[in-house]
């Protein structure tokens, strides 16, 4: 009798572990792309991995730096940056976290597949001083370092060399490994399932070296394409946190008794990019030479856009028009600066006569329909602006696996993209986005390659000096020869929309990244 009570009683216990398991549900419309870190610089990406790899330092909920796997840094020397790194923590796979493992992911990360390279560029060496400490060398003083290190993520040596994964995916080429579909990182969470486009189920890594707010045990992503589908699972109840929320769903969905939508400004930019480049684009009726070279070609598009209809009608009020290609929040905003070439299609249809196209051309655009808010629907509104100016744009949308690798390789003439400066520096945006691209990871995301030698030598500058008046100014001038040259076509910054049961506690960014870690789910 009291060998059944004793099994009743270790059942009953066994019942409640498992009726205790937290796990938490998320949908979103695309997919995370791959389990490789080091392969695609996008925020979701970046995101979700952050759960399983992590970074030297990372991010705050306040945006400040903090310590991750380097417990405290300092400058040796105004080139010399010194880690100190985190004693007994280990990868998911029980291996040692040391030196070795952050000078293989720097050399990794410099590989020519890697999308990381815009942040390893400025690093002339990595030094292994000994297993918790490292230097690392810029090539020239670089006071943001810190700032750079947090979305680089350090991966385990040996699980690379063992798996084959020494070399980053290459999203361009479509080259996949290990590392695509398998993850070992030191995060708070570990990967379970990975089902490309389907779903992907990380659970908590209990050996994890620091306390974690949240009691999430495991958490399950979704992507899901159809608006209507996404907001119905989220009504349903089968989705606990859903992001973006679509726009026309907002008030709706804040009117549920059990649901809550968190919204907030983003660093995000959304702007559109030109071949300025090839002799003749990819994609025009123009033949022979290139129209997107002639300025006055490039400012009539400009001038074509009704950016104000587009916040009010396609974004439905979550934007903020912008003439930078950064926003409020990002170290260097000039505000000032902030006002867009009028909107004026009579202004615009003459810079076109004045280029040689009094009738317009045709050209082809590239656009995601499954990244940024309303993305496709901006790109048809931008289409449908320009046809008053008699261009005539082929719009092709596609989901972001096959948008990002076509772009990444050129493989366009006329682009939307969306940039959030992961430094929350102006330095980012310059380096990555309006640099002239070199095989050194400057320029890697100026897809159009977009150039102007004055401007590279200020972005170069503004990189080392550590006066802030000085360096303000510097910005100030670089952003005032792009804007002058019409570099680039800024829209706006997006609004930020998540949603989610009110038994859900977190924490929003406005980076977009969504950490795990700060997630808290109560009984319902």
């Amino acid at each position: 009798m009291k060998l059944n009570r004793i099994v009743l009683a270790a059942s009953l216990a066994l019942a409640c572990t498992f009726t205790q398991a937290v796990t938490l549900r998320v949908s979103d419309q695309g997919d995370v792309q791959s389990m490789d870190p080091h392969s695609l610089n996008e925020s979701l990406q970046l995101s979700f991995d952050s759960s399983i790899y992590e970074s030297l330092v990372g991010r705050g909920k306040d945006m400040a730096v903090v310590p991750l796997l380097a417990t405290k840094w300092r400058q040796t020397s105004p080139t010399v940056w010194r880690f100190d790194l985190r004693k007994g923590v280990k990868f998911h796979d029980g291996t040692p976290f040391t030196a070795d493992d952050v000078l293989f992911s720097f050399k990794r990360a410099t590989d020519a597949g890697s999308d990381m390279r815009g942040y390893t560029a400025p690093i002339k060496e990595v030094r292994k001083i000994s297993d918790v400490v490292v230097d690392i060398e810029t090539v020239s003083p670089f006071p943001i370092l810190p700032d750079t290190l947090t979305v680089f993520a350090i991966m385990s040596k040996a699980w690379c060399e063992q798996n084959k994964a020494e070399r980053p995916v290459d999203r361009r080429k479509g080259i996949e490994n290990t590392a695509s579909f398998k993850a070992n990182g030191t995060g708070p969470f570990r990967l379970k399932e990975r089902q490309p486009s389907v779903r992907t189920v990380i659970v908590r890594n209990f050996n994890y070296w620091d306390k974690v707010e949240s009691n999430v045990d495991e958490v399950v992503f979704t992507p899901i394409g159809n608006d209507a589908t996404r907001v119905a699972a989220l009504l349903s109840g089968e989705t606990d946190v859903m992001e973006p929320v679509p726009l026309q769903d907002i008030e709706r969905i804040k009117a549920s008794p059990n649901l809550t939508v968190l919204q907030g400004p983003e660093l995000r930019t959304i702007f559109l990019g030109m071949d300025q480049k090839r002799d003749e684009l990819l994609s025009s009726s123009v033949k022979g030479k290139n129209p997107f070279k002639d300025k006055r070609v490039r400012q009539a598009f400009y001038q074509a856009l009704d950016e104000e209809t587009i916040k009010a009608r396609v974004m439905r009020g979550a934007a903020a028009p912008t003439a930078l290609m950064i926003g409020p929040g990002v170290r260097g905003f000039l505000p000032d600066m902030n006002k867009r070439l009028p909107y004026d299609v009579d202004a615009a249809k003459k810079l076109l006569a004045d280029a040689g196209y009094p009738n317009g051309f045709e050209v082809g655009m590239n656009c995601p329909n499954d990244r940024y808010v309303n993305d496709a629907a901006i790109c048809q509104a931008v289409a449908a602006n320009l046809a008053r100016i008699g261009v005539k744009v082929n719009l092709q949308t596609e989901t972001k696996v096959s948008y990002f690798p076509k772009i990444l390789r050129r493989d366009t003439s006329f682009y939307l993209l969306g940039w959030t400066p992961s430094t929350a520096d102006a330095h980012d945006a310059l380096y990555n986005l309006m640099a002239s691209p070199t095989d050194k990871g400057q320029g890697q995301y100026n897809l159009g390659a977009y150039s102007n030698p004055k401007l590279d030598d200020l972005t170069t500058r503004i990189q080392t000096e550590t006066d802030k008046g000085k360096r303000d100014e510097m910005i100030r001038e670089a952003f005032k020869i792009h804007q002058d040259d019409v570099g680039h076509i800024p829209l706006h910054q997006q609004a930020l929309a998540w949603a989610y049961n009110k038994n859900v506690s977190l924490v929003q960014l406005p980076t977009n990244y969504m950490y795990f870690k700060w997630v808290t789910m109560k009984a319902k």
